[in-house]
């Protein structure tokens, strides 16, 4: 499948009008975010709090909903079932806080599956919960709005990556027309669309975008016939950055200031907290952490020496992780080969973090915070 560029996708889809703000004096309502994605279903329900928002509650869980997706084209019987499961649960979290306001999506498994449209069906009939299937343009948007507070005033040139279950976002931007102190407001602003323009407002240029469809686990799918450890690996990497052949204008150009990579994904957190030598996974240690190519590549290093079994058993990886940390840090070193940066910012954040910010800046409950 080609990758998906700037008009591929059509018309990005809006997010469902918020009813109006209570009048002032009120309780602050509640916000919530779902994405459900190739692999994983994850929520977070919050409240705006000055420029950020405060996590009131949240879930997480592996339901592979992509299984077996590569080779029948269509969502399994049993991926249904494990992922209604897990939507009750969050249709029974939305309940119990009373949350109204909300943006529900699915992203590559569902836009790929002959029966997604069906799926999305099912679930409101059995659960009650609307979900939208998003474009790969909304959801790199989302990315990209979510990773705004990570971004250093000193950055020239951005290059936001999200690494998911069926497919990978990459947005390059050029920040050279900010100003250093207005730059993570004008990622912020991207919630509207990457070319959104506010007169009088210094604007970010998405230079270019590219949606990939190849994820962590569509990524092992693809070479999961290769037994040889080490090879398959190898396989992955070199695949990935073929896939990557038109995205790569700097591959060739020595390392430069100004250029920053903010990944947000299962695996950069992963090879973050590898690298920490975490027993305890700890956002506040992984969220922010600035990597360089040699330390990812030490990690990486490691998780082969391990071997399969030795990465079943490192609690450092998790059970949730192990099957798909090989392709996700074949996708990882990919990236790195290709960008003129020995450095990488580490998100623990993505789509839900995107859609909650969306939602509350459109409603105005966010205080325009100064750098």
């Amino acid at each position: 499948m080609a990758p998906k560029r700037p008009g591929s996708a059509g018309a990005v889809p809006k997010a469902v009008e918020s009813p109006a703000l209570k009048p002032p004096g009120s309780t602050v309502p509640l916000y919530a975010a779902l994405d459900l994605g190739t692999n994983s279903c994850r929520m977070l329900i919050a409240r705006p709090e000055g420029g950020q928002f405060k996590v009131v509650d949240s879930f997480s869980k592996s339901v592979q909903l992509g299984a077996g997706l590569e080779k029948s084209g269509r969502l399994s019987r049993s991926s249904i079932y494990r992922t209604i499961q897990a939507l009750r649960v969050c249709q029974q979290k939305l309940k119990r806080h009373k949350v109204k306001r909300m943006r529900l999506v699915a992203t590559e498994a569902c836009r790929r599956a002959r029966n997604g449209r069906d799926f999305m069906a099912r679930v409101k009939r059995e659960t009650g919960l609307h979900l939208d299937i998003i474009e790969p343009q909304e959801e790199a948007q989302l990315a990209v709005v979510s990773c705004a507070p990570l971004v250093s005033r000193s950055t020239d040139q951005l290059l936001v990556v999200d690494i998911g279950g069926g497919s990978t976002e990459l947005v390059w931007i050029d920040l050279r027309d900010v100003p250093h102190a207005h730059r993570r407001r004008a990622i912020m602003r991207m919630h509207s669309g990457f070319h959104c323009v506010e007169t009088g407002v210094p604007a970010a240029k998405v230079v270019d975008w590219i949606s990939v469809p190849l994820g962590v686990a569509t990524l092992r799918d693809q070479f999961r016939d290769v037994e040889d450890d080490s090879a398959r690996f190898a396989l992955m990497s070199w695949y990935f950055e073929e896939n990557l052949a038109e995205f790569a204008p700097y591959k060739d150009e020595q390392v430069r200031e100004g250029f920053q990579i903010v990944g947000t994904s299962g695996t950069v957190t992963t090879v973050a907290a590898s690298h920490l030598g975490l027993k305890r996974y700890d956002r506040n240690k992984v969220d922010g952490l600035r990597m360089t190519s040699d330390e990812i590549d030490k990690v990486i290093r490691g998780y082969l020496t391990l071997g399969p079994e030795g990465r079943r058993r490192d609690p450092r990886i998790g059970l949730d992780r192990q099957a798909l940390i090989m392709s996700g840090a074949a996708i990882l070193q990919a990236l790195l080969r290709c960008w003129p940066t020995d450095r990488l910012s580490v998100a623990d954040r993505g789509l839900r973090e995107g859609m909650l910010y969306a939602q509350m800046a459109k409603d105005g409950v966010l205080k325009d915070e100064r750098d």
